[in-house]
């Protein structure tokens, strides 16, 4: 900042920071396409690209468009000044605004690394040490050795009331507590993208207790979560509980002042599904780990026993508040409820198939092929086991299928961005906006589309998801880095609890937050007013705002994916 200073200062200006210029606040690598969205009607010589050290014009930028929010009816401009391909420090000056931004190899290490690091720093049952986690460390919380089997999950082999051990795993939002169905997704998608990037992987050293072991520091931090999954599942029948949960969502305190009573709630065929799933894919990639040399054959038999208790439980949902109607104390926590079934059968019987070879697996998965694709979700998991047929079977129909259908939704996504306010694919719609829409619009589908590339090789497909990350680091309608400790103007009050009751001002750095969400389900809970209703500037950075501010391990899963694979590239 202090060169930043001196450049302005030595050109005589006076300059407003980030108020009409937006970019990617973390880094471009030298050879990706650059792009920066102008607020306003701005022509090509009101805009100056300078180098920050010297304040000399280093490129002429040319103007792509001049757009028309279908928002706000706001109009931008988006200039182009990809010629720039040296590395370094830079300005963009519009009248009298500018944003820095640099130009560096592996712009993106840095986030991929730090994205991957909050795992650990939301982990459960464990102190977070200072070697590893500098000021945000903090005593062990939630041991979990002592949960109550809730009446809604007892069976013959464990009645209500009997006491589990069920620790590690990792908080799951903003709030206390662990769900199978999100630990599954983030989980399985983190595995995806592992596969296709295991030297990269394996390099990526992000200081957690268990890095210099054999084990990619990814795998041991996965593992973490799957050590808790396996605990998860009642071994009397092999049907998985789907959530481990206080009754009520705690207050703002740290983990340590925590002292309501924990359970493992009711089982679903949902968890059990999902649980079979990563199991069975976990044991195939884990197989011969010499740090983990018992897992793979104890996730296999779990995720098989899972896959039993489904087919004799077909359509066992979670409903929170009819359970509530039945069964003491009520849960009012996150209810991940899910009404159809058919992805998770269908991500199940993948990874069974591809783990076993048995060509039973491969039927079911044929029975619930999906229509079309979309991007993954903790809802929508059929996209985890396309993406297994895209690259380990392309060659079946299941393969060829899946292929055509990622192909299809990926080039409807391309059509969007010569239109586009902030050139991206994704963001253009009012449907791309809402509950967790940063990690699910632009990060998920930043990922579809990196396996398209992979498929095709085809460059449209990676400038593409370049763009959905550009969105989440800066180039968007509020002009913020939604990944917090990142960029020039990033979150500083997330609705987290450990972030909002520590006493360091920074919050936890690497974790995404929700975004800019028009459905606005909290607005009755905070105390602040929304600026706007408009869909991609509906968001608050304040700690009451659970519906765009708070934090969720899938949508950090889904940026891991979409950083470290791009990084990767480079």
């Amino acid at each position: 900042m202090k060169k930043l200073l001196t450049t302005t200062a030595m050109l005589g200006l006076a300059f407003t920071m980030q108020a009409q210029v937006r970019l990617n606040q973390v880094g471009l690598s030298p050879q990706q396409e650059k792009v920066a969205t102008v607020e306003g009607v701005v022509k090509a010589s009101q805009v100056k690209i300078l180098d920050a050290k010297t304040g000399l014009q280093v490129v002429k930028p040319h103007v792509l468009r001049v757009v028309t929010s279908p928002f706000s009816k706001k109009k931008r401009t988006v200039i182009d000044f990809s010629s720039l391909k040296t590395e370094g420090d830079y300005l963009v000056i519009a009248g009298k605004h500018l944003q820095p931004f640099c130009i560096r190899q592996q712009a993106l290490h840095e986030v991929s690394r730090g994205a991957l690091k909050a795992f650990y720093l939301v982990r459960s049952g464990m102190p977070i040490e200072a070697q590893y986690a500098g000021e945000w460390a903090r005593p062990v919380g939630h041991a979990d050795t002592q949960v109550k089997v809730h009446s809604s999950a007892a069976s013959p082999g464990r009645p209500e009331g009997t006491m589990l051990s069920s620790p590690g795993g990792w908080y799951d939002a903003g709030d206390y507590n662990k769900y199978v169905v999100n630990s599954s997704y983030s989980i399985g998608l983190m595995l995806c993208v592992y596969e296709q990037c295991k030297d990269y992987f394996a390099g990526l050293n992000v200081n957690i207790p268990e890095s210099g072991n054999r084990t990619a520091d990814l795998l041991d931090e996965l593992m973490y979560n799957l050590r808790w999954l396996l605990t998860m599942q009642d071994p009397w029948d092999g049907g998985v509980y789907h959530k481990l949960t206080t009754p009520k969502f705690e207050d703002f305190i740290l983990p340590t002042d925590c002292h309501q009573q924990r359970y493992v709630v009711a089982k679903s065929t949902a968890a059990t599904l999902d649980f079979a799933a990563v199991m069975a894919q976990a044991a195939r990639i884990m197989q011969g780990n010499a740090d983990y040399p018992e897992f793979p054959e104890q996730a296999q038999r779990a995720a098989l026993a899972a896959y039993h208790w489904a087919e004799l439980n077909p359509q066992v949902l979670y409903r929170q508040e009819e359970m509530n109607k039945q069964h003491q104390p009520a849960v009012t926590t996150g209810a991940y409820g899910d009404f159809f079934l058919g992805d998770e059968w269908y991500w199940a019987a993948t990874e069974l198939y591809l783990l076993t070879g048995d060509g039973k697996f491969m039927r079911d998965a044929e029975q619930r092929q999906p229509p079309m694709f979309r991007a993954p979700s903790w809802a929508s998991v059929a996209p985890l086991g396309a993406y297994e047929w895209l690259t380990s079977k392309p060659e079946t129909p299941l393969g060829q299928t899946c292929r055509k259908q990622l192909l299809e939704y990926c080039d409807s996504l391309l059509k969007a961005v010569p239109t586009s306010s902030f050139q991206s694919p994704s963001g253009n719609s009012a449907h791309d906006f809402g509950w967790g829409c940063l990690g699910g619009s632009f990060c998920s589908t930043g990922v579809a589309l990196l396996f398209a590339h992979k498929l095709t090789n085809d460059q449209r497909y990676l400038v593409a998801a370049g763009e959905n990350a550009d969105y989440v680091l800066g180039r968007n309608a509020l002009g913020f880095c939604f990944v917090m400790g990142f960029g020039t103007k990033s979150p500083m009050h997330p609705h987290h609890r450990i972030s909002a009751a520590d006493s360091v001002e920074q919050p936890f750095p690497g974790l995404l937050v929700g975004g800019p969400n028009p459905g606005q389900q909290d607005k009755a809970d905070i105390k602040t007013t929304y600026r706007s209703s408009l869909p991609d500037e509906s968001y608050l950075d304040v700690v009451d705002s659970y519906a765009s501010n708070e934090i969720a391990i899938n949508w950090n899963a889904e940026l891991v994916a979409l950083m470290a694979w791009l990084d990767a590239l480079e």
